[in-house]
């Protein structure tokens, strides 16, 4: 092991960008919150505090602009709103995803579109998830729970966009693309946030990662035709997952499993359209 890069003091280190492999977590440094979030105590949150969560009215009729004013926080404040007029109600869900610049995770040709509530291919044939889905699968993971969450559990890193909102809600997430191209750019553009408590690894989601297990919740962002065993054996007792599967009935749906002492108790919620799972690293 080469010894530890020298930097000024009191400057966070980003490790310089390495070559991938396979079920090696890429570490990204440690974060910091800009101080228009701290303005409400939250006890056991990573960060220590959450602003107010939805945003004034007024940002509602706030229209999305055309190739500039993306970096404003009005522009995602206005989307927040729109997404808790439809019924996204989670404080935490809705203070992440005002806070995470979702066009920074959108090639640039659609960046126009990136707080429209539409998902966007991120190419080979993946795409980022509208927000509104980000925020009910989010929503369903901490409802219902008395604590924060700690280890959480990615399939699908994607574009990275769901990482760093995940990065907001959990104490530490292992997020596994099987995509080599894919986990390269995700890295490339989190590393800029430096989320300390993010780990990238590139490997088959189908398998899980073990090394991290057992996992608080588990997140899926593609789904197949039934729920990977891996996924359950790794998930926490009193651990959820939420997934799309299309299970018997051939259409997918939104999957929440809670695993309990008495076993697995499954609910199937509504049709939703996701990326088919697969095995196998690319």
């Amino acid at each position: 092991m080469s010894p530890p890069s020298r930097q000024p003091a009191g400057r966070p280190f980003v490790p310089a960008p390495t070559k991938p492999r396979p079920g090696f977590p890429v570490r990204l440094a440690g974060m910091t919150v800009p101080p228009a979030l701290a303005t409400q105590p939250v006890p056991g949150l990573p960060y220590g505090r959450l602003a107010a969560a939805v945003a004034p009215a007024s940002w509602a009729a706030a229209p999305v602009p055309s190739g500039l004013g993306l970096d404003s926080s009005a522009v995602r404040h206005a989307m927040v709103s729109r997404l808790a007029a439809q019924g996204l109600s989670e404080p935490a869900v809705l203070q992440a995803l005002a806070a995470v610049e979702r066009h920074r995770f959108v090639d640039s040709a659609l960046v126009n579109q990136a707080y429209e509530d539409t998902s966007l291919p991120i190419g080979l044939g993946q795409t980022i998830s509208k927000p509104s889905v980000v925020g009910r699968m989010l929503e369903l993971l901490l409802q219902g729970r008395s604590r924060p969450l700690g280890r959480v559990l990615e399939i699908g890193t994607g574009c990275g966009y769901q990482s760093a909102l995940l990065a907001r809600l959990a104490r530490e997430v292992y997020s596994l693309e099987r995509l080599r191209a894919l986990h390269e750019k995700a890295r490339d553009q989190l590393r800029p946030l430096r989320l300390h408590n993010v780990h990238l690894i590139l490997g088959d989601g189908m398998l899980g990662y073990p090394k991290g297990a057992p996992y608080d919740a588990i997140l899926s962002a593609a789904g197949g035709d039934s729920i990977p065993q891996a996924w359950l054996d790794q998930l926490a007792p009193g651990g959820r997952l939420v997934a799309p599967a299309a299970l018997a009935s051939g259409r997918q749906s939104l999957v929440v499993i809670d695993k309990t002492d008495q076993g697995c108790v499954q609910t199937v919620l509504e049709a939703v359209h996701f990326v088919p799972l697969k095995s196998g690293l690319a």
